[in-house]
């Protein structure tokens, strides 16, 4: 998942203030191009927390315009916004997703927690259980 960020120019503090159209909880700034893309990276994180604390689907990405810079989140945090957003969509309650996976609530909170390492595998076998299919390729 590719964010569209938008740098501004700071006039008043210098540096650039970076926000995301598709994820307005995602403010931050830096000093430079490179340092404002970096802590956007951290800014996209934690607003991803919001949501699933929030138990609210996360906007897919819109396409960035030409030239756009983007900040992209890791693989295995943009399995569990899939995931998090299907349960949304479907209406899926971890306790109903844990009995479709004959396992325990907490494991299935495990999955949909950003700060627990979670294997890919795991993620694929509740997804499977809604009735999707993750999908993994390289371009």
């Amino acid at each position: 998942m590719k964010f569209p960020v938008t740098l501004t120019p700071d006039e008043a503090d210098g540096g650039f203030v970076v926000t995301f159209q598709d994820i307005p909880e995602a403010i931050t700034q830096g000093e430079t191009v490179e340092k404002a893309l970096a802590m956007a990276k951290e800014a996209l994180e934690t607003a991803m927390e919001f949501y699933f604390e929030d138990n609210r689907a996360v906007p897919a990405p819109s396409k960035p315009k030409r030239g756009q810079q983007v900040v992209e989140l890791a693989a295995s945090l943009s399995a569990k916004v899939l995931l998090l957003n299907e349960m949304v969509t479907q209406n899926i309650r971890p306790a109903e997703l844990a009995r479709r996976l004959n396992t325990t609530p907490q494991e299935v909170n495990r999955l949909t927690n950003l700060r627990h390492i979670t294997r890919i595998d795991g993620i694929a076998a509740a997804l499977h259980a809604l009735g999707k299919h993750l999908e993994l390729r390289v371009v």
